[in-house]
């Protein structure tokens, strides 16, 4: 799948808060294939990708946990030097800006993949892929 939906979560940063929605997305069956947190003012913002994202929605509606969703180009690149800046550069020349990134791991592989945010995802989604094709001849 080229694309994702992320979860981007606000929530009290303090001790335990993250804790608890992991728990609750555990408990559920809900696996984080890929996150990121920052503290931002007070508050945390943390970013998920789920391999499920209804029952996810659905864990953290029950949380009662304030989160907006978007789409997120995800791609998986192989786990050598120079890969992610093969991807970074295609979508530069596309001047496509990267407004950020993460990792995480496929479920079913352990692959790693690299989670884009970008304004322009149907765009940078098969400009992603074409990186991740010319690795596999490289």
């Amino acid at each position: 799948m080229p694309t994702a939906k992320e979860f981007i979560l606000t929530m009290d940063d303090k001790p335990g808060t993250l804790g608890k929605i992991c728990r609750a997305l555990s408990e559920r069956n809900v696996n984080i294939i890929a996150a990121q947190s920052f503290p931002v003012a007070g508050k945390s913002t943390t970013r998920f990708v789920f391999d499920d994202p209804t029952k996810a929605r659905s864990v953290l509606d029950g949380e009662r946990v304030t989160y907006t969703e978007t789409e997120v180009a995800k791609v998986n690149l192989a786990h050598r030097p120079g890969e992610l800046a093969r991807a970074a550069q295609k979508l530069g020349d596309a001047s496509i800006n990267i407004n950020y990134l993460y990792c995480g791991a496929e479920p079913n592989s352990n692959a790693p993949l690299v989670i884009f945010g970008v304004a322009e995802v149907g765009k940078a989604v098969p400009l992603l892929e074409q990186a991740a094709a010319a690795a596999g001849k490289g």
